[in-house]
């Protein structure tokens, strides 16, 4: 009762004060709290409890006063404060705020019927603006609904054949239930090729290259229906592009799809379609980050890198081979070996914050109308060359970008009216290869903003992004209260929620012992 009284009365505080934020998970508890009308038990004591944090002498009092308000709740209302709190969390695992409408939308066309079953086309749209499917590509999977089997197929195969024993004479292609499929190299044989296939399995971002969005495979299945009515659609898909981070949903049955010919004077429809969607998680695609962020800037000569331990921690003695010092002279031997290996796990430059990837912004230049940042992408990772990298960077100067040199831009804007987000990606032929760790392992580029009068400033890191993704994941920025500040800048502390409710429960922890 101790315990949970005391963290109560700091919710109840917070709720009755307007000098306090409220946490988000608590909201649930401080709306309830109001509407129960039981903030009028303790609102008179609260205002000591904020007095005594402030550096009253009479503090153990004080809160003693307020505990025995607090006593006339019953163990069930505070039990039923923290059920409403807790039904107000929401998961947004594999929701992007920049991209909210992104996704992998897999179309399955019937186009034709056979003897045994029919012939469709799969085609994979990726509708993210800026996440791709990057080598060794897609690898799809489902469970067939009956005892299906893939005769042929085009544009792609499978991984495995499988018991195909029952057959004699014209033996399918795969047998499996749970067939999985892969893209066709380049160079395959045009008699074995369909349009938008055998690139390896690489699908571009549908905001960096929507005509180079989508990949498609032809398949033939037998010993399945012939009819809309006697087909059963596939389920339990899955996707791995090229390693686990996306969560397929179930097939639904949708309007035909349509084909216009060529020259556009004729349409003919599908027998039959279906579409699963996928989305992607970042916490399912890795355990760690993949990049960070460091900043510094001309006004400051603290160089504020990366957190420490960002995306791991040396660990040479339990995990030998975890990083590789760019000194070492078996450097070429330990990343040749590691080349040949098929594993995706990166092998990366030994730094204080282990992240393949690093982005630095640097503030560079001010002028009178305008000022100038240079962003450098650095790859410390020996096992990977980004093809078709790009950055998303949000900043609320992006509305008045000037120029920007050596690199490609996009306005990013899923709220329209709000243009304060850029997708930034390499020139063809020129920067848009990330290669790997080393002397040529880094790209970069300076833009130029102009400056708004009624926001710019260079006080409280406003000059500094909000937030930066590489390749569709979110990089760990430094703390806040690390960011360089203008000499003349005072800092400012302010005591949060969490920690005066963490002072509280150690002041009652210690009146109580």
């Amino acid at each position: 009762m101790k315990s949970g009284s005391s963290l109560a009365v700091a919710i109840c505080c917070a709720a009755a004060t307007t000098t306090l934020a409220v946490p988000v998970g608590f909201s649930g508890v401080v709306t309830t709290i109001k509407s129960l009308g039981i903030l009028t038990v303790i609102l008179e004591n609260c205002d000591y409890i904020l007095r005594a944090v402030a550096g009253q002498e009479n503090l153990l009092r004080e809160m003693e006063l307020c505990f025995r308000s607090l006593l006339r709740i019953t163990n069930s209302t505070i039990l039923l404060f923290f059920l409403v709190s807790c039904f107000s969390f929401t998961s947004t695992d594999a929701y992007d705020a920049l991209d909210p409408n992104g996704n992998i939308t897999i179309k399955w066309d019937v186009i034709s019927w056979t003897p045994d079953g029919y012939v469709a086309v799969v085609t994979m749209f990726n509708f993210q603006q800026y996440r791709h499917i990057q080598a060794p590509g897609w690898t799809l999977g489902w469970t067939w609904a009956k005892k299906e089997v893939i005769w042929s197929m085009m544009g792609g195969q499978t991984t495995e054949q499988g018991d195909c024993s029952r057959f004699k004479g014209n033996i399918p292609h795969c047998c499996k239930k749970d067939p999985t499929v892969v893209d066709l190299l380049p160079g395959t044989p045009y008699n074995q090729q369909i349009a938008n296939c055998c690139k390896g399995g690489v699908i571009n971002s549908w905001g960096q290259d929507p005509s180079n969005a989508a990949s498609s495979f032809q398949l033939s299945v037998g010993a399945a229906g012939t009819t809309n009515k006697t087909v059963r659609v596939p389920k339990n898909f899955t996707l791995k592009a090229p390693g686990p981070g996306y969560t397929c949903g179930p097939a639904k049955i949708v309007k035909p799809t349509k084909f216009v010919t060529q020259d556009g004077r004729r349409v003919t429809q599908a027998m039959m379609t279906w579409n699963v969607t996928c989305t992607y998680s970042q916490f399912l695609a890795q355990k760690t980050p993949t990049c960070c962020v460091s900043l510094s800037s001309f006004y400051n000569d603290t160089i504020v890198p990366c957190p420490t331990c960002t995306c791991g921690c040396q660990n040479n003695l339990t995990q030998p081979g975890s990083c590789v010092d760019p000194n070492s002279p078996y450097l070429a031997s330990v990343v040749s070996d590691h080349g040949k290996s098929n594993s995706l796990a990166p092998l990366v430059q030994c730094t204080s914050h282990m992240c393949p990837i690093r982005v630095h912004w640097h503030v560079k230049l001010n002028y009178k109308d305008y000022w100038r940042v240079k962003v450098t992408i650095t790859n410390f990772n020996y096992r990977m060359n980004y093809t078709l990298w790009n950055l998303v960077v949000q900043h609320p100067n992006f509305d008045n970008l000037t120029q920007i040199f050596s690199f490609n831009y996009k306005p990013l804007t899923p709220y329209q009216n709000i243009n304060d987000t850029a997708m930034l990606w390499g020139v063809k032929f020129y920067n848009d290869l990330l290669m790997q760790a080393g002397p040529l392992g880094n790209v970069q580029s300076e833009l130029l903003f102009q400056k708004d009068k009624s926001t710019f400033t260079f006080e409280k890191g406003w000059a500094f992004p909000r937030r930066i993704y590489f390749n569709g994941d979110n990089c760990v920025m430094p703390p806040p209260d690390t960011y360089p500040y203008l000499p003349n800048a005072s800092l400012r502390k302010n005591v949060p929620m969490l920690m005066l409710t963490i002072t509280l429960l150690f002041l009652s922890a210690f009146h109580f012992a």
